[in-house]
């Protein structure tokens, strides 16, 4: 059987590890780092996972390492399920056709055609099962993402490696059919017991075991009265908690329409509550006094739903960051040799059916009664071939691997051809590390690193269309920043470096192949991105309409139109880093954009997987330094991952830039729990903080994280964000650690310290319909800029109420107006819709983001004259807490799979959904023309509706369509650098764009 094994990514800002792909006929495994980006690696080149069954995590168990995991598993569930559901189709057609033939021959009167045997009952199909393997903390950094992760059908195990027990055990740590693999889990030496009271030098290195028990110790046995047993038991407890929790998350039998009658005093909010009335026994959503409240309670029973497994769960119990660095050898089974058909014939075996169970190994018995093995009549076999994947994150690794028995026992490197070195930089150089290679000259080693694996374009489509765009407008569309050059090359390391002749450097494409015979293929490799030939492609009247219009631009008639806009903070600068919806796909990155206001600061607004990579192909690596040190706030509208899985890396790189990549903490005073809960204040004013603002879901997930990782969470102030009340834009409350730290009234001393700290004025934030906490944010500046950020909803009242005269307003436009029935079931906002909204709002600008990965180029815009714009309210609770059981993605990547698609639905739902969630089909999404700041007579605003009824509040049409056109519009790109006062300048390049 032919199997090989390929390198997806090498490391790069876009793809920051290594990632590989085991591929057999049946089977694919993907081996290494499952970083952020990795998914969008796979898209890139088309590469297929629908068959992946195991995924194998080398190095540490941090962010970098495991940052695009979770994403990549919700992917292959899709596939999964989308496989599955082909399969079924498929099968229902092959039975339909079947009948037709049977009644095609009974109306030929083919009579002696008996009629098909009915079929038993089809044996269920077994569940594809995915299993993770790696290193401590795996099942706990899953079971983080349970309050936006859900799938059912495609059941997740977790395999954490543990130290292998026994001196002389040397069976595979894991095995199937294909490949038999030995995990090895690599610790640094640890001079001192962290435990010790004295700190004393340890007389050895500890093992594994004794490692992991020292990093529970502080969490489950820090009283005298439990033993070294109570603690292991503990924590075998809490692991069980943190396995169900990801077992619930993947292959649960919870049913969105499962509906329970409680009574109402017992009921646990948020909620959503209904009734079923008497009469016509219809489910109608309940109206009237909540538990909690003020007014008492009717003594009835409600319908609710049962709650969301990973709901039950408040906290996980906590763990301790782990220094095991996991690395694994892995080898294909023996290959059986030719059956010698000379050989059974002389043993006088019967020939037939007995050659064949020879052949497939098993033992037979002779004509005359005698056993015969399988390896008296065959050939020679094969010892299967094999490689070893090792992560070093750096020196203090390379003496540990040294030492490990593996590379010494030949029940283990038997048929081992290959070491795939993951290196941590400076590892390359350690002169032990070239030593091993020296000694096993007779294997081939092959390199990544970020020391010697170039810095070039790993997404090649999108980085093709930037250039395009570049072509354009240089100024605001520039070239990804890359580099072709490795920082050192082998041969320049001296004499004790890794260059070789048997080593080699890893590159996107390389294919080793194990089977039949082992070879390394280079004829796959990714070239460098020809720069060149996308230059020449460019169509040469695109160019030329182009270049007119830079000529235009350049005038002075029309430059003293830009510099003549009074716009508040018009040298402002948006970054549209990520401009699409759901996945990552291959022209456009999940949601993300970096706002830059000269004398205030930096903010990030949604921080979606690897915006630490789009922003360094933005930056140079040392204005990233500057951009992150200027970095004051992160804004996370919603709990869905395409707008949040970036965070962390964000965060950590914030850190090292603030505070040194060897900062300790226990270097400066501990800040007192009591100073931060009695003076907020003099904490936000004494040290440097990095503020994230959102849902406290959001924060639970960021705390949660933080003891698999420390990634620099005790450095920010994570605010928890009570948006305002209808109708009272200034009632937004934001609390950290339950201490509140609002912006009014002024000049308190915690609203001078959050001004200072921040670079804001004011802060507000409404409730939009999308999913539970899903919110719109409004940043005003002292200036007067005021800049709102949509995230993703519908058209929302809340959300024009705060932003009212917004000097720019970015808002998602996931659809264009003929898909309006999608954006209402998946509670976005059509093009017209949030044009709408700028109009409502009064907007100067705005700017469209978050379209639908099938728009790579720019979205429909006709048609802005002629009809009512429907602003919905939110329900203050977005849905049943902690996820929305409404919301048709909440549990998903992004929110964009349909409901239909998540869950089974009946008569009930139906009439749940009809009067809860997706009510405005009727209602038409176009706007007609208002001028720039709205009357209250422009909006009509009904209080007079029946329980259970949509609230709508219309925007009549008022003003002429000159007015329109003074709100100019601009349609983002991924690596966009767009001027506030440039915004004007974008639409002039929408003849060139279409023509792109």
């Amino acid at each position: 059987m032919k199997s090989f094994i390929q390198f997806l990514t090498t490391p790069t800002v876009d793809t920051p590890g290594t990632a590989l792909i085991l591929h057999f006929d049946d089977k694919r495994y993907l081996i290494g780092n499952i970083h952020e980006g990795a998914q969008r690696a796979c898209i890139e080149p088309g590469t297929k996972l629908v068959k992946v069954s195991d995924i194998f995590l080398t190095g540490k168990t941090e962010w970098r390492n495991t940052g695009g995991l979770i994403g990549m598993i919700l992917t292959l569930a899709d596939a999964t399920r989308s496989a599955a559901g082909a399969s079924e189709v498929a099968a229902a057609e092959r039975a339909k056709m079947k009948a037709q033939r049977y009644n095609e021959n009974i109306s030929r009167k083919a009579s002696a055609i008996p009629p098909p045997e009915p079929k038993r009952p089809a044996k269920p199909e077994k569940k594809h099962t995915l299993t993770v393997h790696g290193g401590p903390n795996v099942t706990h950094t899953l079971a983080t993402a349970r309050r936006f992760v859900f799938r059912k059908g495609m059941p997740v195990d977790v395999d954490e490696i543990k130290e292998r027990q026994g001196a002389h055990n040397w069976e595979p740590t894991w095995s199937d059919k294909n490949i038999r693999v030995w995990a090895m889990s690599i610790i640094p030496p640890i001079d001192t017991d962290p435990l010790s009271d004295t700190g004393q030098q340890s007389p050895r290195k500890r093992s594994f075991d004794e490692y992991q028990e020292s990093t529970l110790r502080p969490a489950v046995a820090q009283l005298d009265q439990f033993s070294e047993q109570d603690a292991l038991q503990d924590a075998d407890r809490d692991q069980q908690v943190r396995r169900a929790v990801v077992c619930d998350m993947f292959d649960s039998d919870w049913r969105l329409d499962a509906l329970v009658e409680t009574p109402i005093a017992q009921v646990q909010m948020p909620a959503t509550l209904f009734i079923r009335d008497p009469e016509t026994r219809k489910i109608e959503k309940y109206v009237g006094p909540l538990p909690g409240g003020s007014e008492p309670l009717p003594d009835i029973n409600v319908l609710v739903r049962r709650p969301w497994p990973g709901a039950l769960i408040d906290r996980l119990p906590p763990t301790s960051p782990s220094l095991a660095s996991t690395s694994y050898i892995i080898r294909n089974h023996p290959l059986r040799g030719k059956f010698q058909r000379e050989n059974a014939v002389a043993l006088n075996v019967q020939e037939g059916p007995l050659f064949r169970q020879l052949a497939m190994g098993n033992p037979v018995l002779s004509k005359d009664g005698k056993t015969v093995l399988p390896e008296q009549v065959m050939g020679e076999g094969k010892v299967g071939s094999g490689f070893a994947v090792v992560e070093l994150p750096s020196k203090e690794y390379v003496q540990g691997l040294i030492e490990r028995p593996e590379w010494r026992v030949n029940e283990v490197m038997e048929g081992v051809e290959l070491i795939i070195w993951i290196l941590g930089p400076g590892v390359g150089i350690d002169d032990n590390l070239s030593r091993f290679m020296t000694e096993y000259g007779h294997l081939k080693h092959i390199i990544s690193s970020q020391d010697y694996c170039p810095n070039s374009i790993a997404l090649d489509s999108a980085s093709s269309a930037a250039i395009r765009l570049n072509q354009l407008d240089p100024v605001r569309f520039p070239i990804p920043i890359h580099n072709n050059k490795p920082k050192f090359r082998l041969e320049e390391q001296g004499a004790t470096s890794i260059s070789s002749p048997t080593r080699s450097l890893a590159a996107r494409g390389l294919t080793i192949q194990l089977e039949p015979s082992f070879i390394i293929q280079d004829n796959a490799i990714v070239p460098p991105l020809n720069t060149a030939e996308i230059l020449r492609d460019t169509p040469k009247d695109v160019i030329l309409l182009a270049k007119a219009i830079r000529q235009d631009i350049a005038s002075a008639k029309v430059q003293t139109e830009i510099y003549n806009q009074n716009l508040p903070s018009a040298d402002a600068e948006i970054i549209t880093l990520g401009t699409g919806s759901a996945l990552p796909s291959k022209y456009r990155n999940v949601s993300a954009t970096l706002l830059r206001v000269p004398g205030s600061g930096s903010y990030l607004l949604d921080c979606g997987e690897n915006t630490l990579g789009q922003l360094s192909r933005v930056y140079t690596s040392e204005e990233l330094v500057e951009v992150l040190r200027d970095l004051k706030m992160i804004w996370i509208s919603h709990l869905h991952a395409d707008h949040h899985l970036g965070t962390t890396s964000v965060i950590k790189a914030w850190y090292h830039a603030v505070y040194g990549q060897d900062y300790n903490a226990k270097d400066e005073p501990a800040i007192r729990l009591t100073d931060q809960l009695l003076n907020p204040a003099k904490v936000i004013r004494d040290q440097k903080r990095l503020f994230v603002a959102s849902d406290s879901s959001m924060l639970q997930w960021l705390g949660e994280y933080a003891s698999v990782e420390d990634y620099g969470y005790d450095k920010i102030v994570p605010l928890n964000v009570i948006a305002a009340r209808l109708g009272n834009p200034d009632t937004t409350r934001l609390d950290w650690m339950s201490s509140p730290l609002n912006f009014k009234p002024v000049n308190t001393e915690i609203s001078n310290a959050l001004r200072a700290a921040t670079g804001l004025t004011d802060f507000a934030a409404a409730n939009v319909a999308h999913c539970h906490g899903a919110k719109a944010v409004s940043l005003t500046f002292p200036t007067g800029f005021k800049f709102s950020y949509s995230g993703d909803c519908r058209p929302s009242r809340s959300f024009t109420e705060i932003g009212q005269d917004s000097t720019v307003l970015l808002h998602e436009a996931t659809f264009d107006d003929e898909l309006k029935g999608d954006a209402e079931a998946k509670q976005h906002c059509t093009t017209s819709e949030a044009l709408g909204v700028g109009i409502a709002m009064g907007a100067r600008r705005v700017l469209l983001t978050h379209f639908s990965q099938r728009y790579q180029k720019i979205p429909v815009m006709d048609g802005l004259e002629g009809q009512d714009l429907e602003l919905e309210e939110a329900d203050g609770t977005n849905g049943d807490s902690p996820m929305s059981a409404l919301d048709p993605g909440s549990a998903t990547f992004g929110s964009k799979t349909s409901l239909g698609e998540m869950v089974e639905s009946d008569t009930a739902l139906d009439e749940i959904l009809s009067a809860d969630s997706r009510p405005h089909r009727q209602s038409p999404s176009r706007i007609r023309s208002r001028s720039r700041s709205t009357s209250p007579s422009a909006i009509n605003n009904s209080n007079n509706h029946p329980p259970g009824s949509p609230k709508i509040i219309k925007v009549h049409s008022s003003g002429s369509k000159s007015r329109i056109q003074d709100m100019k519009i601009g349609v983002a790109f991924d690596y966009m650098r767009v001027k506030v006062r440039d915004i004007a300048l974008l639409e002039k390049f929408t003849p060139a764009l279409l023509k792109l």
